[in-house]
């Protein structure tokens, strides 16, 4: 039961970055181009492999899902970050809080699904060409993409229904850009720890079990490449480097945040993390999935030639 004497909180200040007043117009605006060039990049694939009928196969499939995904992922985070920064209303609901919170695990859930299949899919590729077709048919793609989806939506319902039961009545600052779990459990003020211990166990199964999956695939595709022939292997090794990268950075900084033992309590450090995979992973995967592949750069020529021609 909730003391009567206690006010229950309605709203949350959110303290973005408001330690940077002086240079606010300048990460607002860092912060403003990269969402544009994010949104806009993906939104161009996403076209690319719905009109393109040579991009019609499980791999394009994958990258046109990924990249709408990060339209949603991005819009979730971004908008209201630079509405925080360019004025003086920090103020979020409850409500507002809690939707942002649920859309923001459900969407990073189903990212860690995504390209654990899409590594899944390259490693059959690469490591068993002559059974691809049979493997990965049309079919089981859309399965998988499918399961992606309603998998990561699932998985943080019954959460996020916890965190909307928890009493918070004061203080009400998140010392975040938006509102992420951990920063949002230490204003509770009842005992969160079930709640953290059920948010453990979540992050701990989705985060470490897709991640594996996907070192594991690439692994894999490494010593495939390692008995090609040379020429062929310097631009496999290349693609498959800069995949890595993207997949390191993306699963570092969340492990780092939700599945170590104790989470930093620095907050700048926490503000930083959260950065790599909230703004710089969405940013980059549309040049590393996409945009550095041959046949997605020949369809997006081809379709803006046939713009400029009508």
């Amino acid at each position: 039961m909730v003391d009567t004497n206690e006010t229950l909180v309605t709203e949350f200040i959110l303290l973005g970055f408001s330690g940077t007043k002086n240079i606010k117009l300048l990460l607002f605006g860092i912060f403003f181009f990269i969402y544009i060039i994010t949104v806009t990049g993906n939104i161009v694939i996403v076209t690319i492999v719905y009109v393109d009928l040579h991009l019609h196969t499980p791999m394009y499939f994958y990258l046109g899902n990924l990249s709408f995904l990060e339209i949603l992922y991005t819009t979730n985070i971004i908008p209201r970050m630079l509405f925080n920064i360019i004025t003086e209303n920090h103020i979020v609901s409850f409500l507002e809080c809690i939707a942002q919170l649920y859309f923001f695990g459900s969407l990073g859930s189903t990212e860690c699904f995504l390209l654990g299949v899409m590594a899944y899919d390259r490693y059959v590729a690469i490591c068993k060409p002559l059974h691809y077709a049979t493997i990965i048919s049309t079919k089981t793609s859309v399965l998988m993409a499918l399961c992606s989806w309603c998998a990561g939506f699932i998985a943080t319902f019954g959460a996020i229904i916890l965190v909307s039961q928890l009493h918070f009545c004061g203080p009400n600052t998140i010392k975040h850009f938006f509102c992420d779990l951990h920063p949002v459990l230490e204003l509770s003020c009842k005992n969160a720890n079930t709640m953290n211990t059920v948010a453990w166990t979540l992050a701990s199964t989705i985060l470490l079990g897709s991640c594996l999956l996907t070192l594991a695939s690439y692994i894999r595709i490494m010593l495939t490449i390692m008995r090609i022939p040379s020429k062929d292997r310097q631009k496999a090794f290349s693609t498959c480097t800069a995949h890595l990268t993207v997949v390191v950075i993306f699963y570092g900084a969340m492990i780092s945040m939700y599945v170590s033992p104790k989470s930093p309590s620095n907050v700048d450090f926490n503000k930083f993390s959260s950065l790599l995979y909230t703004v710089v992973t969405p940013f980059l995967n549309p040049f590393i999935y996409s945009l550095r592949n041959q046949e997605v750069k020949q369809a997006i020529i081809k379709a803006v030639i046939r713009l400029c021609i009508h």
